[in-house]
């Protein structure tokens, strides 16, 4: 099989290679390509990727060719993995610096941020989905691109159920959950439901018995892995659920910004400048065997280690506990995910789809994050029981802001975009939105129109 990586110089890359690696079964992926408009991404990311096949000893490593041209990369492909970033890290640096200026989250995908880079991605997406549709038209889409829910949504306008989002969050709860109740992970059946980065684990099914209750029921076993630390058992026992750590950013959202507000850099800031060092580092020629892969190992060290420090600051809980640090995440997803489809090998997975009749409260073509069955013939969301009334309202209002973002980017209208800003529930002003549109717009070219 061939697989295509869009933002192929991405600092990720590496472990979805070192999944391809691993997996040793017939029929595996036997060729990458990588995408990217930065060569010198590529350049230094082929490197790494070179040192993992050269330390794997692997005779039969995928190959990895690299190129700029996104049509060369999509043709003959039979999976296209998208982790593009529109804007780059300078882009994110400078949503979170606009939002916390005007005193209002400027998260990645949450809040102000999320829908600052939403605008200027979606149009992107839009057109590597019809590129795809007419180069692969038998290729299957994993989408990683951030904000994820509202990028695969927009992706779903061209290529349908053929584009499935993935996110690492809700599997690496069930994954803590399950492992403090005493089961292995792929024992226990997750009932999660929501949107991306906002969701709940309801129930944690063992044996067909929900042992969710008894975790609720300890608090110490709660605030005893990453969530109940955030959280604080008395809140999750309020719940009746366990919130995705995304949820932190709403349920405590003026103690987060003000620590984000006091923070010596934002995270994109931060992240912008460590991968500067680490691609300037691997991309220098001359270098011996292994010591770009040496950088990445370093730079992803530092990197998991302080991922959500200001949300852990305001709960108190000090740095993650290693168990929380360790591999499993989006690329085991995405890996699991092409097996099924390409193999038939049906797997149940927590996928980001269209929703059809998953939740009585949205829309068939909304995309929602759920357990679904996933087959040849793609990723089929499981029933699952209504949403309580509080979330109701954070699903409900967090997805009339994305669609007015779908809108925006469509209609190029100053107005969607004000709406999608003012709609979403961590804007908490129409004023405060038209400020927020102004100072995006006057920051990156391609929202200059919105002004």
């Amino acid at each position: 099989m061939r697989l295509t990586i869009l933002g192929g110089g991405g600092f990720r890359v590496p472990l979805v290679y070192g999944a391809l690696l691993a997996d040793r079964a017939e029929g595996r992926v036997s060729h990458v390509t990588l995408y990217d408009e930065d060569p010198a991404r590529l350049t230094a990311m082929a490197r790494v990727l070179a040192d993992q096949a050269a330390a794997s000893g692997a005779a039969d490593a995928p190959a990895v060719t690299a190129t700029g041209d996104l049509d060369d990369a999509l043709r003959g492909a039979d999976f296209v993995f998208s982790a593009i970033r529109v804007g780059g890290l300078e882009g994110r640096a400078a949503d979170e610096r606009i939002a916390l200026a005007e005193g209002v989250l400027g998260q990645e995908t949450v809040g102000a941020g999320g829908i600052a880079y939403g605008l200027r991605t979606v149009p992107v997406a839009r057109e590597i989905a019809r590129r795809t549709a007419r180069i692969a038209p038998d290729a299957w889409v994993i989408n990683f691109t951030n904000p994820a829910g509202v990028v695969t949504e927009a992706m779903a306008e061209e290529l349908g159920d053929r584009v499935i989002g993935i996110c690492d969050s809700p599997v690496g709860l069930g994954r803590r959950i399950a492992r403090l109740l005493g089961a292995r992970p792929g024992e226990a059946w997750i009932d999660y439901v929501g949107l991306n980065h906002l969701g709940w684990v309801r129930g944690l099914r063992i044996g067909g018995r929900d042992e969710l209750p008894r975790l609720l029921a300890d608090p110490e076993a709660l605030e005893s892995f990453e969530e109940g630390r955030l959280f604080g058992a008395d809140w999750l026992r309020s719940l009746g659920a366990i919130p995705n750590e995304y949820l932190h950013y709403y349920y405590f959202n003026r103690d987060t910004v003000r620590a984000y507000q006091e923070a010596k850099q934002t995270r994109g800031a931060f992240l912008r400048d460590q991968q500067r060092g680490f691609y300037a580092e691997a991309g220098r020629p001359g270098q011996p065997a292994g010591a770009a892969l040496a950088a990445w190992d370093r730079t992803r060290a530092e990197r998991e280690a302080t991922y959500m420090s200001e949300n852990r600051e305001v709960a108190g809980v000090g740095e993650r506990e290693e168990s929380d640090l360790e591999s499993g995440g989006y690329e085991k997803v995405a890996l699991a995910l092409m097996r099924a489809i390409a193999r038939d090998e049906r797997a149940t997975l927590i996928l980001n789809v269209r929703n059809g009749t998953t939740l009585s409260v949205l829309d068939p073509e909304a995309v929602v994050e759920v357990p679904c069955l996933v087959d040849a013939n793609g990723a089929h969301p499981v029933s699952v029981a209504p949403l309580p009334l509080h979330a109701v309202g954070l699903v409900t209002s967090v997805k009339a802001a994305e669609r007015a973002v779908l809108a925006a980017a469509a209609s190029g209208s100053r107005a969607d975009a004000v709406k999608a800003f003012a709609l979403h529930p961590l804007v908490d002003s129409v004023a405060v939105a038209r400020r927020l549109l102004d100072g995006y717009a006057a920051e990156h070219p391609g929202l200059a129109h919105l002004r």
